[in-house]
């Protein structure tokens, strides 16, 4: 099993950026995926979820109504589509399979001016 982000980088305030994660080794469109971030000194918590079968997404309190996850499973990839993003969104984003139990290897996100 493979995760590999990518699209991680530097953007200001008010900015957009877009997520990847190409998922190899497991029946990618069979089963949920996350994004999950972690900043300095603060522990690793879930920012949003894809389910496979309905479709249906969850997400973080703090990202609602600006970040979108979304999947294609012909290209075993999800991802995560950040807009209005703020200083306190600085983070490594990590993609996580639940059903396989595994993680990318992060992709570090910083909103500065």
């Amino acid at each position: 099993v493979q995760l590999v982000e990518s699209g991680g980088g530097l953007v200001q305030p008010g900015g957009s950026l877009r997520l990847s994660c190409v998922a190899s080794g497991f029946t990618f469109g069979s089963y949920g995926m996350s994004w999950y971030r972690q900043a300095p000194g603060k522990e690793r918590e879930l920012v949003a979820y894809s389910s496979s079968a309905s479709g249906s997404t969850n997400y973080a309190e703090s990202v609602k109504g600006r970040f979108t996850i979304s999947r294609d499973n012909a290209k075993n990839t999800v991802y995560l589509q950040m807009n209005s993003v703020k200083p306190e969104d600085t983070a490594v984003y990590y993609c996580y399979a639940p059903s396989v139990r595994s993680w990318g290897q992060g992709t570090q996100v910083t909103v500065s001016s």
